[in-house]
């Protein structure tokens, strides 16, 4: 099957489907505004499925790969929602301690291809763990409907509590060794901000679109940070300029990228928003920034 890529939608159809993503407009809101571009015996909901993820189309790299070795734990978070369950990858012939990230998922929880972004950094040589915010309410449903339904449910106090705890989690195992690092897309970005605000000894900060903390949260950032914007994306970009101007004041190490012709959303492959030559891009800039920061 050829993969649709965001060009073969409609902007406003696309902006649309971000709107849905993020819990601004419901289902029924989506194929009611979606019905206009459904022509040629093409229906609303038919765009909806084209839009929405295919995990297979997007696996890298296998559940079973014998390179790499996973397990699912759980960890206390006295503070947050009391224990959260997350996903643990590494590397299957690590002899020692190595560099760790912490992987944080979009709106939906711990879906299969955040799974598959943690196995690729376990391929990379670093021991990864992604933890799921949705286990107080059970954890990601297998749906990526229900788990933004889920999503909207969670107490997002506790929820900064339980990625806190998580870093600090992953600091103490006995598989990651030095400062950890965090990776995070769309609110999985907003958390790793959040952390690189709450935490004076993260080593790396790498948000994927994700939303900025406020201005004034800009001194407490002690990590280096590495954004990665997408073009078409008003809802995020329209804060950055602020909080820039904050970072630049605070003198935060940071880099910043914007990816022309990209949709929020760009990295991840299971979806048509992705963008293969951005995505490609991106990553190798967040492996090398990690590499520099993380280890040594």
């Amino acid at each position: 099957m050829q993969r649709k890529t965001a060009q073969d939608f409609d902007q406003e159809l696309l902006i649309l489907f971000d709107a849905y993503v993020h819990g601004t407009l419901d289902r029924r809101g989506f194929l009611e505004k979606a019905q206009k571009f459904a022509v040629g015996g093409v229906t609303a909901t038919m765009l909806l499925g084209a839009l929405s993820p295919n995990f297979a189309l997007g696996q890298q790299v296998t559940p079973t790969d014998p390179r790499i070795a996973t397990e699912t734990l759980s960890y206390a978070s006295p503070n947050g929602s009391g224990t959260v369950k997350g996903y643990l990858a590494r590397p299957a012939n690590a002899t020692g301690p190595l560099p760790a990230i912490l992987v944080v998922h979009e709106n939906r929880g711990l879906n299969p291809h955040i799974e598959d972004i943690a196995r690729r950094l376990a391929l990379d040589n670093f021991v990864a763990f992604a933890p799921d915010a949705l286990t107080p309410l059970g954890g990601y449903p297998g749906d990526e409907q229900k788990a933004v339904a889920l999503f909207a449910q969670l107490d997002q106090t506790k929820t900064a509590e339980d990625f806190v705890a998580a870093a600090n989690f992953l600091k103490a195992r006995p598989e990651a060794v030095g400062k950890i690092g965090v990776v995070g897309f769309c609110f999985g970005g907003g958390v790793a901000h959040i952390l690189s605000t709450r935490l004076p000894d993260l080593g790396a900060a790498v948000p994927f679109y994700g939303n900025q903390p406020a201005a004034s949260a800009a001194s407490q950032v002690k990590a280096p940070l590495l954004m990665h914007f997408a073009a078409v994306d008003e809802r995020i970009n329209a804060s950055w300029p602020v909080y820039e101007a904050a970072l630049k004041a605070a003198a935060v190490r940071y880099t910043a990228y914007q990816y022309p012709g990209t949709q929020h959303g760009f990295n991840n492959d299971t979806t048509p928003r992705y963008d293969a030559a951005a995505a490609k891009l991106a990553w190798e800039r967040t492996l090398a920034f990690f590499n520099q920061n993380l280890r040594g």
